[in-house]
């Protein structure tokens, strides 16, 4: 029976979460590792300031009060008895599409499962309440299965993103690219009762790169989005400009 860690970063009360490690049961033995709080937006942190503590809140299930980086790196190494198989991450109620994967925590839950050299992909629900995330975790189970039975590659993760529609009316599955999404008046200016002024990041309209073969362009088109995402950011064109054209410029 496969282990399988299943962490968020909308912390371990989500029901995104739930959803996903109940699917997980019908495939091995899940073990929900996940913050105590939100930890949105939260990217690849790792909280080196302070201890952490963690806490068994029910069978199977494990709270810290850290990122899902966090989660993840003491879930493996500390709670855990034995390695797992497979990292999961989410159900994250709204899309990690394009240059969210930035900032994503629940994207950077399944980097840190790849970076241990555990196979790894995070799940999030595009749309807006109610979300249907059962559906979304019928789909990371089946997910789920093809990864245990193939193996990703070295070094990389998938990034899944599914319509917040029946899944009956979902057009098929696509393999992606990464597209852009960039957020127009994402960053609110207000004043305080004192009239100090201070500012609020988040929310704005997003806005995607229009490529037919992008994350974005396949949740449009009611398609699911998986995009594997790899370790290396190297820009090896680049690279191998400059050792080309900029040799010796230094000298």
């Amino acid at each position: 029976m496969p282990l399988i860690l299943v962490t968020n970063d909308d912390g371990v009360n989500a029901p995104g979460l739930h959803a996903l490690f109940e699917e997980m049961k019908k495939i091995g033995r899940p073990i929900i590792i996940a913050p105590e709080r939100d930890n949105s937006a939260a990217s690849h942190s790792l909280t080196m300031a302070r201890p952490l503590r963690v806490r068994e809140i029910g069978p199977d299930i494990f709270a810290i009060d850290g990122t899902p980086a966090d989660c993840v790196t003491i879930g493996v190494k500390k709670v855990l008895t034995e390695r797992p198989l497979l990292v999961v991450s989410g159900i994250n109620p709204g899309g990690n599409l394009g240059d969210d994967i930035s900032y994503s925590g629940t994207v950077s839950a399944a980097i840190e499962g790849t970076m241990l050299g555990i196979d790894s992909f995070a799940i999030s629900l595009v749309g807006e309440e109610p979300f249907l995330f059962q559906d979304a975790a019928g789909f990371a189970g089946r997910l789920a299965r093809v990864i245990l039975d193939q193996q990703l590659p070295g070094d990389t993760l998938l990034n899944v993103n599914v319509p917040g529609c029946p899944f009956k009316e979902l057009k098929g599955v696509k393999f992606t690219r990464q597209g852009r999404r960039l957020y127009d008046d994402a960053i609110k200016e207000t004043n305080d009762p004192w009239g100090r002024r201070h500012y609020w990041i988040g929310g704005g309209t997003p806005s995607r790169e229009r490529g037919e073969d992008t994350d974005g362009m396949a949740i449009a088109s009611g398609y699911i989005s998986i995009t594997p995402v790899q370790l290396d950011r190297t820009n090896h064109q680049t690279l191998a400009l400059l050792r080309a054209q900029w040799t010796g410029k230094f000298e």
